[in-house]
């Protein structure tokens, strides 16, 4: 059932100084120079994306880490002087131009609405005290995640899964729709200032005067609109009907009166002279339409006592059945119009946290791609080889939503599967605009579990980002897996291990983690994905 938090435990928004304090990440020059690279180029694709749907914080934070990991780390790097990094480490450098550029235009935003709300608040605080009450609500101070703080509507994942699918559904269309016709599909600069102001951020500003005056002046208000429907019910009766305020209303809203007519306003038309038969057809117009005839009333019968109709009364048509946006006992709140179905409407809440506070995004899955996968990989397995497949999507509202099952150009033997030519990969996943949350692979024969291969293997995509997820299919054991490294102590662990054994211990025992039971990863029923396998022949 749909469940959404109330307005009133919304995060306050937060300045650019705040944003750039939340900006720090961990680097590790041990990580290939390659993965870097990759990381930078999805870090301005979240940017885009948050930066479309109007939260501009978050993409200021995004920006900011991209600018930091290209300018301070990556030109340092110890590959950096490979012939094969120089093409990526320019395009990184230009891409930072831009990045700086946008930062400004951001910076100024981000402050303006920061003071606007803190003044807001000072107001209320202000109208509070001369009335000697108290409220604090709005002084929440919730996590330093600029991907939620400020924003409109939060949602919890698990309580709002037929939401995501819906919402999915509608922005991916949307978007391969602007892919394929750019001019089209396109929204104009007004419309992208509408949604702005009309989404992410102008919520909290009415959240504030709606709360100030229905929590505040709620007691005086109600009496000068009680006033002020006396004086109109005696100014016109007909109009009113002397009816009451309807109750349920926001009653700080004062609905528009129509004004009187003023004495400049007031004429007498002169007639109109007409001819003889423009009066006789005039007249015919104007004649009262005739009354219907009374219809003849049906022959009622009697039958052992009871009144029949010669006619059988129609069936009851069927109750339509109940929404589970429609009614929730446990939630007094409302399904959101069809209209505000916009991944600017409003974000969903983190999931859950890496072992080091760090938040982590949702990410939905389709409970169907595993199945779909295993079907696919049979060939291997009844061979008694891996398969793997890359895990792609994209960002809609802060979640992370598995559109694409890419199956690369692969080798396999019995313990090992590794992609080979992997830029025909990267460049299907930039051309589609779509970005890498994980990777799945089959164990033929053994269980299911991350063995220290499978780990390094990892590192590599959740260094890229921290949500990434390996699914793991043992088929002949009925089992599967969705694990993330822990962080601390996996990540660093794998990182700072510089063993090349297939099989090799560390010294860590929680080095990896569930990620779906408990996690950030939930099954979606009806999530649509596509398979697109790259390999030979295929």
């Amino acid at each position: 059932m749909e469940k959404y938090t109330d307005r009133h435990k919304r995060p306050k928004p937060m300045n650019v100084e705040q944003i750039v304090k939340a900006a720090h990440f961990d680097y590790n020059p041990f990580v290939p120079l390659r993965y870097w690279l990759r990381t930078a180029r999805t870090l301005l694709k979240e940017s885009s994306i948050y930066e479309r749907e109007g939260n501009d914080q978050q993409a200021y934070l995004l920006l900011f880490r991209h600018a930091q990991l290209v300018l301070g780390h990556l030109s340092t790097h110890p590959d950096a002087q490979q012939p094969e990094n120089r093409l990526g480490l320019l395009e990184a450098e230009k891409e930072v131009n831009k990045s700086l550029a946008k930062l400004e235009v951001l910076k100024p935003r981000i402050n303006k609405r920061y003071e606007r709300y803190v003044q807001l608040v000072r107001d209320r605080n202000a109208r509070a005290a001369a009335l000697g009450r108290g409220d604090d609500r709005l002084q929440h101070n919730g996590p330093s995640d600029p991907a939620i703080n400020g924003t409109t509507r939060q949602l919890a994942a698990g309580d709002n899964r037929d939401l995501a699918v819906k919402l999915a559904h509608k922005e991916i269309q949307r978007r391969a729709t602007a892919r394929r016709t750019p001019r089209q599909a396109s929204a104009s600069e007004d419309e992208e200032q509408e949604r702005r102001i009309a989404g992410m951020w102008a919520d909290w500003e009415e959240m504030l005067a709606r709360d100030s005056q229905s929590n505040l002046d709620n007691d005086l208000n109600r009496q000068m609109q009680d006033i002020r429907l006396q004086i109109d019910d005696k100014k016109d009766k007909t109009l009113w009907n002397g009816r009451k305020p309807i109750t349920g209303r926001d009653d700080t809203f004062n609905y528009p009166t129509v004004p009187e007519k003023s004495a400049y306003e007031t004429y007498s038309p002169s007639p109109i002279p007409l001819s003889a038969d423009k009066q006789s057809r005039a007249k015919e117009i104007l004649k009262p339409p005739k009354v219907p005839k009374v219809p003849r009333k049906e022959h009622l019968g009697y039958e052992n006592g009871s009144i029949l109709c010669n006619q059988e009364l129609p069936e009851l048509p069927a109750k339509p059945p109940v929404s589970p946006y429609d009614f929730d006992t446990n939630s007094t709140a409302a399904r959101p119009p069809q209209a505000e179905l916009q991944p600017s409407t409003f974000t969903f809440k983190p999931s859950a946290y890496l072992e080091n506070g760090q938040p982590l995004r949702t990410i939905f899955l389709s409970p169907d791609l595993r199945l779909q996968f295993l079907s696919i990989a049979s060939t291997n397995t009844r061979a008694n080889l891996e398969t793997c497949g890359i895990l792609c999507g994209t960002l809609i509202s802060n979640a992370l939503f598995i559109s694409k099952l890419v199956i690369p150009d692969q080798e396999s033997t019995s313990d090992t599967c590794d992609t080979i030519n992997e830029s025909d990969l990267f460049d299907y996943c930039d051309a589609e605009d779509l970005m890498v949350l994980g990777w799945i692979h089959t164990h033929p024969t053994q269980t299911c579990f991350m063995s220290s291969r499978d780990l390094h293997t990892h590192c590599g995509y959740q260094v890229m980002m921290p949500e990434s997820i390996a699914i793991v299919c043992a088929p002949s054991k009925g089992e599967w897996g969705v694990f993330r490294l822990t962080d601390p102590p996996g990540m660093k662990s794998v990182l700072n291990c510089h063993q090349t054994g297939l099989f090799h211990p560390h010294a860590e025992s929680n080095i990896y983690t569930d990620a779906l039971r408990p996690g950030h990863v939930f099954e979606a029923q009806g999530l649509e994905f596509e398979v697109v396998d790259l390999r030979p022949g295929h």
